[in-house]
């Protein structure tokens, strides 16, 4: 095999534009090879935009044609896990779409399932790993050059949805149909991006509004408290309201500081002490010459950085490694094992919010998921 044959599950807006990529040759390891949809009025539009390439409206069917060495699964959240699973079972690489699933319980059959087939490849879709900023930003951080984290800080509001947007399908932001709001749909690759750079926190306590400015279930306003368990703390703030939102991001270090604005340009500031050092040795009133600027050298150096990110070029960057790791084992940047943490992450947020306290990870699996299922329960008799 010198190319991966690729199947597309769902010709949505996401899996029309995988397929759009695909079939234009944008993957030079990858090619569309075929195309699943529920609705068999797709099969008109795969014909004329794909023509040639096989379409199935089951996705067992799909699997099981011969026509796929793998597939990428752009379904709703909740079927994620299931259709990995119906894959890897026989015999096709997996590669799922954001988030994993909604709830860990459903990911940890997942990954269990997956970990069992290890000649397998199974990936997910984080394709802001493929961010040459955040591919910088973790490697900075992995190479001690701020010190050992002490705070992070992102606020990323920048997703304003409109209330036409939650009418057009009657899954959107809802229990049942979504598994939640923006912390699923919007903002899982900050969650993951979070955890890949900075690690999992050990506690979380969060405030989220349900309906707060939009009409609907779920939440659309996030501020939440990460406690790492070493001293260090994070704060992350994200909503669907702000049609000026931002997206910054401050990690504090020991021995510097990183802020990234917009997502294009970073920040890193580098203390030639650390802080400990600095607040062991210096006098007052050598701290007051450091205010004014009069400092006889200088207590830090700064680099600004500023990258290019052209859209589409990550998620095909997704694909190609995907399916290096299949050709010829090409380490996985983004392993689907690793979808779990972004989803442990969104529900203990969600759980302290049910529950109104600070809520451990990792997550209590059996307690989120009944909590879950009283809310899909509520909506439903309204």
């Amino acid at each position: 095999m010198d190319k991966v044959r690729m199947g597309v599950i769902g010709l949505g807006a996401q899996g029309g534009f995988y397929a759009g990529f695909l079939a234009e040759g944008k993957v030079g390891n990858t090619v569309l090879a075929a195309i699943c949809d529920t609705d068999p009025s797709k099969k008109a539009v795969a014909e004329e935009n794909y023509p040639g390439v096989p379409f199935y409206t089951d996705h067992i069917e799909l699997l099981e044609s011969g026509e796929v060495d793998a597939v990428v699964t752009c379904v709703p959240h909740y079927l994620h896990p299931q259709m990995g699973i119906d894959a890897l079972a026989r015999n096709i690489h997996a590669l799922v779409e954001k988030p994993a699933g909604v709830y860990t319980r459903q990911v940890e059959e997942l990954n269990a399932f997956a970990q069992a087939r290890p000649a397998l490849t199974f990936g997910i879709v984080f394709n802001q790993r493929m961010n040459p900023l955040y591919r910088k930003l973790k490697e900075i951080i992995d190479n001690g050059e701020i010190g050992g984290i002490r705070r992070t800080n992102w606020i990323i509001t920048n997703w304003w949805r409109p209330q036409a947007y939650y009418d057009s399908s009657a899954w959107r932001a809802t229990w049942a149909g979504e598994g939640g709001g923006v912390l699923v749909n919007q903002a899982p690759h900050q969650l993951d991006l979070l955890q890949w750079i900075c690690g999992m926190p050990q506690k979380v306590y969060s405030n989220l509004k349900y309906g707060y400015q939009r009409n609907i279930a779920v939440e659309d306003e996030v501020t939440a408290l990460f406690d790492y368990g070493n001293g260090a703390t994070g704060v992350f703030i994200t909503c669907t309201h702000d049609v000026i939102g931002t997206d910054r991001l401050e990690i504090l270090g020991d021995k510097g500081k990183i802020v990234v604005e917009g997502s294009k340009k970073m920040t890193v500031t580098r203390l030639n002490r650390s802080e400990a050092e600095m607040n062991a040795a210096m006098s007052w009133a050598d701290a007051m010459k450091l205010f004014m600027g009069q400092s006889a050298e200088p207590a830090w150096t700064e680099e600004v950085l500023e990258f290019e990110s052209v859209w589409g070029a990550q998620h095909i960057g997704v694909f190609e490694n995907f399916s290096a790791n299949i050709l010829d084992k090409t380490p996985l940047v983004a392993p689907g094992t690793e979808g779990i943490r972004g989803v442990g992450l969104a529900n203990a947020i969600h759980l302290s919010s049910f529950l109104g306290k600070e809520v451990e990870l990792p997550v209590d699996g059996d307690l989120y998921y009944g909590e879950l299922q009283k809310r899909i329960a509520e909506e439903q008799s309204c």
